[in-house]
């Protein structure tokens, strides 16, 4: 497994993810999205749900960040919280499973140490998705610490974004830090890598052609709803 890794030092991986409601969401979509970021240099890819996984894992060779997103009523974690969640994301065919390594409660009560025993028990790589510099401490074991979570908790929420400071407190203690979150720019991914990240991960930047397109519409002068501008 240690050769994934090194497949993804100093590289681009894409989360190739679509809006709840986008037409992009369907498997084959995110699977030709994949090859598309593939064939332009990603050295992985970030991956929501399993169908989403599975239809991915047959269109590249590159490693995948599996992730499952679900809201559990009562609890705050949403990104592969559960053990339940975890073992789909191994079945479907990641390489690499992300999960919410906050100090959050999640829905039945595992920890974020326990999450990353039984990703390793499943042989597959386990990256903590991280708000702050503890949690990295706190999924002992993880083989990739991630600042995915930075601004999206209600300790963290308005910080500044890529958390670039939180990437070189983590790279002090982690072999292995992705910076996530906020790099929308060359000038950005760089810095990322100059403060200790071993990867990046961008989004938005590249494969949300949903909010892209919102950005534009939203400042034109015909701007509207959507709706009232389809013919």
């Amino acid at each position: 497994m240690s050769g994934i890794l090194e497949t993804l030092r100093g590289g681009l991986i894409v989360s190739v993810q679509a809006e709840p409601t986008s037409v992009l969401g369907q498997p084959e979509t995110i699977a030709l999205l994949a090859r598309c970021v593939v064939a332009n240099g990603a050295a992985g890819v970030r991956i929501e749900g399993a169908a989403r996984i599975r239809a991915v894992r047959a269109a590249v060779d590159v490693p995948i960040v599996g992730i499952v997103k679900r809201a559990h009523p009562g609890f705050e974690p949403y990104i592969t919280s559960t053990f339940d969640e975890v073992r789909a994301v191994a079945e479907a065919g990641a390489d690499v499973v992300a999960f919410d390594a906050t100090d959050r409660r999640r829905a039945g009560g595992a920890t974020p140490a326990a999450l990353v025993a039984e990703i390793r028990r499943l042989g597959l790589l386990a990256m903590a998705d991280c708000a702050v510099e503890a949690d990295g401490a706190a999924a002992a074991g993880a083989d990739v610490v991630a600042t995915t979570l930075a601004g999206y908790t209600a300790a963290t929420a308005g910080r500044a974004l890529p958390a670039l400071d939180l990437v070189a407190s983590l790279a002090a203690r982690h072999a292995f830090v992705v910076c996530e979150g906020g790099i929308a720019t060359a000038e950005a991914a760089r810095a990322a890598f100059a403060a200790g990240a071993a990867a990046i991960v961008v989004g938005t930047a590249i494969t949300n052609v949903d909010a892209l397109t919102r950005r534009f519409a939203e400042v034109v002068p015909g701007a509207g709803a959507p709706s009232e501008r389809r013919t």
